[in-house]
């Protein structure tokens, strides 16, 4: 069955290779980046698969008052929404703050993607999926510097945010376990050839395909239809225990508990 799929973060690497993964298959993508030329090149790239299958919209993610614009759009242009791949992420960034005072990887890394979840719910109903991007790297989350009241340097802010994010997708997941959305949260794999990757690490990376192919298991099998709350570590290749901190309720509660506040307050 033909599912249309919105994808953050998929102008480059490892979501515009998935992107061209699930057009080849014959299904419909929406692409989103934050920058227009990116963008209308990746759509471009893709038009040559099924022009007619592929859209995109642009949004800077670390704003959420862009994230708000994005989903508002996505409501009003969009019927239906099977999947969304929370892609998007920052490791490495001369620019650490947003103009709200955010360390500017929580804001794109946990922020932004359970804001544009909450935002879509109404269109992916009972039998939709949102994947999260984790990581391996994880790290227990200091709640002052996820409301930017004190900074983090790259490495420590980046694992603190894909904690977080798995976090929320557990306690969401479980929330909608019986109503749907499936949540679930996936570490793509680690180290893969993304620009990410490459920017932070100067190295080559291993083959995206890896991370890819899991982010496409995670939309459309069978074996991720009851996945929601769970976390799928693919370097292990299975679903696996989370960091201890997304199973200890009152870490998470207080997580999300911030996230709500920090969101309210950005109006």
């Amino acid at each position: 069955m033909r599912k249309t799929i919105l994808i953050t973060g998929s102008t480059d690497g490892i979501g515009l290779l998935t992107a061209e993964k699930l057009l080849t298959a014959g299904h419909r993508v929406i692409l989103h980046g934050r920058s227009q030329t990116k963008l209308e090149q990746a759509r471009q790239r893709l038009a040559d698969i099924n022009h007619e299958a592929v859209s995109g919209y642009l949004a800077d993610l670390s704003d959420m008052a862009q994230v708000r614009a994005l989903a508002a759009s996505i409501r009003q242009d969009q019927p239906q929404l099977d999947v969304l791949i929370n892609n998007a992420g920052i490791y490495k960034t001369p620019v650490t703050r947003t103009k709200e005072g955010l360390d500017i990887r929580f804001a794109v890394n946990t922020l932004a993607p359970y804001l544009l979840t909450k935002e879509l719910l109404p269109l992916l109903g009972s039998n939709g999926r949102v994947i999260n991007l984790s990581s391996a790297a994880q790290a227990p989350v200091d709640l002052s510097a996820l409301a930017g009241e004190i900074p983090l340097t790259d490495g420590p802010a980046y694992a603190q945010s894909k904690l977080a994010i798995t976090m929320w997708s557990r306690q969401l997941g479980l929330q909608h376990s019986n109503t749907g959305p499936m949540i679930v949260a996936v570490n793509p794999g680690s180290l893969l050839a993304s620009k990410m990757v490459k920017d932070a690490f100067s190295i080559p990376g291993s083959d995206l395909s890896i991370g890819a192919d899991i982010l496409i298991r995670a939309a459309l099998s069978e074996e991720f239809a009851n996945a929601s709350g769970e976390y799928f570590d693919n370097d292990a290749r299975c679903f696996s225990t989370p960091h201890a901190d997304a199973l200890n309720t009152g870490k998470v509660s207080a997580v999300t508990d911030a996230i709500e506040a920090i969101l309210a307050g950005s109006g």
